[in-house]
């Protein structure tokens, strides 16, 4: 049996905790599952209005941020939460309401997982 080595998936602490999906490309070619996983992953970040989001979201002071302070991408409040949650969906986003706001967080291990997925060894 080759030699695997898959990511390392995160216990999910919440209903919405994050696990990310895949071994990197050039390890073994990916299961069904694995490949439909990681293909919501990407077409989420297909989305400009979705990339710019995730964007603002990771690169916020400690990786999270409050919905008010990311809506400015030039488009309504209903269609960044769709894109928000449409991010939430494909694993890339977890939530928090705190009072009358959403934090959003990129965990860690997604961003540490979609780097690895690309990774050539």
């Amino acid at each position: 049996m080759p030699n695997v080595k898959a990511l390392p998936l995160v216990e999910p602490e919440a209903p919405d905790a994050v696990v990310p999906c895949c071994p990197p490309l050039s390890e073994r070619p990916f299961t069904a599952e694995e490949a439909e996983r990681t293909a919501r992953m990407f077409k989420a970040l297909g989305d400009p209005v979705r990339l710019r989001l995730f964007s603002a979201v990771a690169s916020h002071e400690g990786g999270e941020a409050c919905v008010c302070d990311i809506s400015d991408v030039g488009v309504s409040q209903p269609t960044v939460s769709h894109h928000l949650k449409k991010l939430k969906e494909a694993g890339l986003l977890t939530s928090e309401r705190r009072g009358t706001w959403v934090y959003y967080r990129v965990e860690p291990s997604v961003l540490a997982a979609m780097g690895q997925l690309l990774t050539v060894r």
